[in-house]
């Protein structure tokens, strides 16, 4: 995971107000909010990457609820538009989501379905999709 964090880094974008990076706290206030618990390596990506604007994709955020990415209001917003509940927006993907099920693995749901490509976990969608981006 470090090594990861390090390659988004190098990647990113600098910002001249960086977001905050969530704490556990934060991260149970907002499994509160969704009424599911996030995964693990989701958990750690927050913690570790959220703060980091890298290509054109915008993952979600966890410490300001003003910014259009807050993870409670992108996961309500994306449940409104037919993402199963289950399921936990990572990024929005023109008209679909990058969403984060149970088990940690991540995939597309696009056009009311999830798409065959699956990542094994947030940190291998970050290096191999976000990054590219």
């Amino acid at each position: 995971m470090e090594e990861i964090v390090e390659i988004i880094q190098q990647h990113a974008i600098p910002q001249s107000i960086p977001a905050d990076l969530p704490d556990e706290d934060d991260l149970v206030e907002i499994e509160e909010e969704i009424l599911l618990p996030i995964p693990v390596s989701y958990k750690s990506f927050l913690m570790n990457a959220s703060n980091l604007v890298c290509g054109a994709l915008e993952p979600v955020t966890a410490t300001d609820p003003q910014l259009h990415t807050h993870l409670p209001e992108v996961t309500a917003e994306a449940w409104a538009n037919g993402l199963p509940r289950d399921l936990i927006p990572l990024c929005q993907m023109g008209d679909g989501y990058y969403c984060v099920n149970q088990q940690g693995e991540v995939q597309l749901w696009q056009d009311g379905q999830l798409g065959e490509d699956t990542w094994e976990d947030v940190w291998q969608w970050a290096l191999l999709i976000w990054v590219k981006s």
